[in-house]
């Protein structure tokens, strides 16, 4: 999975902050999100289009414009980078067991309801 760079990342949380329901958005409207960061309309317009290319976002034409909107959502992204995170471990079990060890009791809960969640779809698949 592609890391993202400090723009790039923006730029998606533009796209990832909006409500999913709403239609897809063009450059000036992620441009306009970052009028703080006093972007060019070009340094967007660049940032989508690799975005784009990376598989981060979908585009579909509308007019002379493109709309843009996320490929996947940001807590899918998360875990994909949590994923490949692992992947970099000697042992996975390791750091499992470690991130497990640091994580606050409110998170355990979370992990331990999504491990039995799976557990109960994996028993009813096989």
């Amino acid at each position: 999975m592609t890391r993202l760079g400090d723009l790039e990342r923006a730029v998606m949380d533009v796209l990832w902050d909006r409500d999913p329901a709403a239609d897809p958005v063009t450059v000036r409207d992620v441009a306009e999100a970052l009028q703080d960061r006093d972007l060019a309309y070009t340094t967007v317009m660049t940032v989508l289009d690799r975005l784009a290319g990376k598989g981060m976002v979908s585009r579909e034409r509308a007019g002379r414009a493109w709309r843009y909107q996320p490929a996947a959502s940001r807590e899918a992204y998360i875990a994909q980078l949590m994923l490949d995170a692992l992947d970099l471990a000697g042992s996975r079990d390791a750091a499992l067991v470690r991130f497990a060890r640091s994580v606050t009791g409110t998170e355990a809960e979370v992990l331990r309801a999504a491990l039995t969640d799976q557990a109960q779809v994996a028993e009813r698949r096989g």
